[in-house]
C-alpha cells in the first residue's frame, strides 16, 4: 500500500505498535516502512531498545519490554518517523516531533491529522519540550480520543 499511495495501510501502522496493553506506559513507535541507510534511533537509545543490525539499511526493531518511552529517539530521527504513545482511560497521548512554525502552546487545541493529511479530531497540546538536547526539534505532547490511536500522526494549527 505505501509504495502505491505513500500512505501505510492500517495493518502496516498497527504492526509498528505493541499490544495495546503495553501502552499503559509510554513506548516509542517507529514508523519506518522501507529500508534506508539510517541509524540515529538505535545510537540515541540509552536503553538499547532499538536495534538495526549489521546492515545500516535494515528497518529498526524495537524491544517494547525494554523501551521506557524516554523520547531520545524522537528528536534524533532525521525523518521525523518516531513518536511516543501511551493510552490512559479514553485518551491516547503522543509525543511527536514538530519542526514548523508557529510552535503550539500548552493548553491550545490544534487539529489532529492522519497519515493522509486529513483532519480527524481535536488535539489538546499537553506540553512542549524544546531545549539543547532536542537539537532544534520541538517535541509536542498531545492528547486525542483513544479511538484515533492508530490514525493520529501529527497536528496542524486551526485556521481562523
Amino acid at each position: 500500500m505505501i509504495k502505491q499511495t505513500g500512505v501505510p495501510s492500517k495493518e502496516q501502522v498497527k504492526s509498528k505498535f505493541p499490544d495495546e496493553s503495553m501502552l499503559v506506559k509510554p513506548k516509542a513507535i517507529i514508523e519506518c516502512y522501507q529500508e534506508i541507510p539510517c541509524n540515529p534511533c538505535s545510537t540515541s537509545c540509552p536503553f538499547n531498545a532499538i536495534t538495526i543490525g549489521e546492515d545500516i539499511n535494515q528497518i529498526p526493531k524495537i524491544d517494547f519490554s525494554i523501551c521506557t518511552g524516554c523520547g531520545s529517539c524522537v528528536y534524533a530521527c532525521p525523518g521525523l518517523a518516531i513518536m511516543i504513545a501511551r493510552v490512559k482511560d479514553d485518551k491516547a497521548y503522543f509525543k511527536i516531533p514538530y519542526e514548523q512554525l508557529p510552535i503550539p502552546e500548552k493548553g491550545e487545541i490544534w487539529e489532529g491529522v492522519n497519515r493522509k493529511g486529513e483532519i480527524i479530531c481535536d488535539a489538546l497540546i499537553e506540553s512542549i519540550l524544546r531545549n539543547k538536547h532536542t537539537d532544534r526539534t520541538t517535541v509536542v505532547s498531545v492528547s486525542v480520543p483513544k479511538k484515533y490511536l492508530y490514525e493520529f500522526i501529527t497536528i496542524r494549527g486551526k485556521h481562523e
